[in-house]
């Protein structure tokens, strides 16, 4: 329900018609709404890979990628995610796994703390934009075609900047927004790295 319409779809009335049940039964098995959040947000943490690669920079690599496609697939959960109050055991299994790999990669406790921070600020403020956008950013047609209208209606001489980015980058062959991901978090992956014994 909540892929399809978003979270404000997701009523208790309308979990008790899709399963044949009367409301009120529901309550037999969470208190209110916001148990039904906790559970949903476990799920989303539960698609997300359980980092186990020897190699932190891997690891983190991978469980970040592997974040991004469950919050693509759950865009409503953006929100959501550290947010819960009473958290299931597959969000605290996940966080325990991070902690974990930042810890024997030679992070400090704080350390650890700030690399788990941005990481996440990262993988969530591209993920909201990624989504958000008026285009598929996984297609370079789609992105094209966006960005041909956007440019139609401007003046370059007034943004010479932006149609060159448009005009020389965007609008080439094969780009595909969601290519800047894993560039961005390279970037992210060598701060950590700067810092990793630094950090207090």
């Amino acid at each position: 329900m909540a892929d399809e319409g978003g979270i404000g779809a997701v009523t208790m009335r309308k979990i008790a018609q899709q399963l044949g049940v009367e409301a009120m039964s529901l309550y037999h098995h969470v208190r209110n709404k916001d148990g039904i959040l906790d559970v949903m947000v476990d799920h989303v943490f539960a698609e997300i890979e359980i980092p186990t690669q020897a190699d932190w920079r891997e690891a983190l690599r991978v469980r970040t990628a592997s974040a991004r496609d469950a919050l693509v697939r759950h865009p409503w959960a953006l929100g959501l995610m550290d947010s819960r109050r009473s958290p299931g055991q597959q969000t605290l299994r996940h966080h325990d796994a991070v902690i974990g790999v930042l810890r024997r990669a030679g992070f400090t406790i704080g350390g650890a703390a700030h690399a788990f921070s941005l990481l996440d600020s990262y993988l969530y403020g591209f993920v909201l934009q990624e989504t958000t956008m008026p285009f598929d950013s996984t297609d370079a047609a789609d992105t094209r075609e966006v960005a041909e209208s956007i440019q139609s209606g401007i003046d370059p001489a007034d943004l010479p900047h932006l149609t060159e980015m448009t005009t020389a980058h965007v609008m080439a062959p094969g780009y595909s927004y969601a290519d800047e991901f894993d560039l961005g978090l390279e970037v992210v992956l060598d701060g950590l790295e700067r810092n990793r014994t630094r950090w207090e």
